[in-house]
């Protein structure tokens, strides 16, 4: 492992009293990447993330359209959303974000109105997951996300952005069943992650189905393997500073 990525509902007192502490333990005990995952938070919480040693910020902005944004009931509003994810870049954060493909009733121009908005933003990835219907909510009958057309998603944001980080979402697996995460690696995925959340309390951290697919090192590492890839011992940290010097590199020669 490179880097551990902590992820909470969007609460701030566990983060000011389980997450903030957590990264300073991290910091002086590890040289792992730390990323976040904690939704809007207040500015001056950011900076005590940062303070701490965080560097990466993941917050997603689901779709593009506002109104189905608020129909969806997603977490305040598109706008407030987008306004984060500027903020947060301006404050130095390496800001990641993504959006859901094949939502009910999404249409093809929505599509493209995700990778517009995609290709807008300050974010240094991206992600694509297909659309999984929630057990406990209203769309629980509607069809699983089509999994082409995430990956098709995927591949536009690799041609549109080689130099971002694209993950390989374990909800591939279930939009595919047995082949969907292999696919995601031939299709533009430059990350791999895998759920530390110990088996025994999963089940209180219920995303949308019970019978999610959990990736766990042995699968990671035996599907990198079966596609030929092998494991960098970069972390996200050094692989963005490394992108940001290629960067300066090239304008000085230019």
């Amino acid at each position: 492992m490179t880097d551990l990525n902590i992820q909470t509902g969007e609460d701030p007192v566990a983060v000011r009293e389980t997450v903030i502490p957590l990264i300073r333990r991290l910091r002086e005990q590890t040289s792992l990447g730390v990323s976040v995952c904690l939704g809007t938070l207040a500015p001056n919480v950011y900076d005590e993330l940062q303070s701490a040693g965080a560097t990466i910020y993941i917050i997603k902005f689901e779709i593009a359209d506002s109104a189905a944004y608020a129909r969806l009931s997603a977490p305040g509003s598109l706008e407030e959303r987008l306004e984060h994810i500027r903020l947060l870049a301006r404050k130095g954060w390496r800001v990641s974000s993504g959006f859901i493909a094949g939502l009910p009733g999404q249409s093809a121009q929505d599509v493209l109105d995700n990778l517009k908005l995609a290709r807008e933003l300050p974010l240094a990835g991206c992600s694509v997951s297909p659309f999984i219907p929630g057990e406990a909510t209203p769309l629980r009958d509607a069809t699983t996300g089509d999994l082409d057309l995430t990956l098709n998603c995927m591949a536009l944001l690799r041609l549109m952005r080689p130099d971002w980080v694209i993950p390989a979402v374990s909800a591939l697996n279930l939009a595919g069943p047995g082949s969907g995460y292999h696919r995601g690696l031939r299709t533009g995925a430059n990350l791999v992650t895998m759920n530390l959340t110990p088996s025994d309390m999963r089940e209180d951290y219920l995303l949308y189905r019970r019978d999610r697919f959990i990736m766990t090192e042995e699968k990671i590492l035996s599907a990198l393997e079966s596609e030929k890839l092998v494991p960098s011992e970069q972390s996200l940290a050094e692989f963005y500073q490394a992108n940001e010097d290629r960067s300066v590199s090239a304008a000085v020669v230019a």
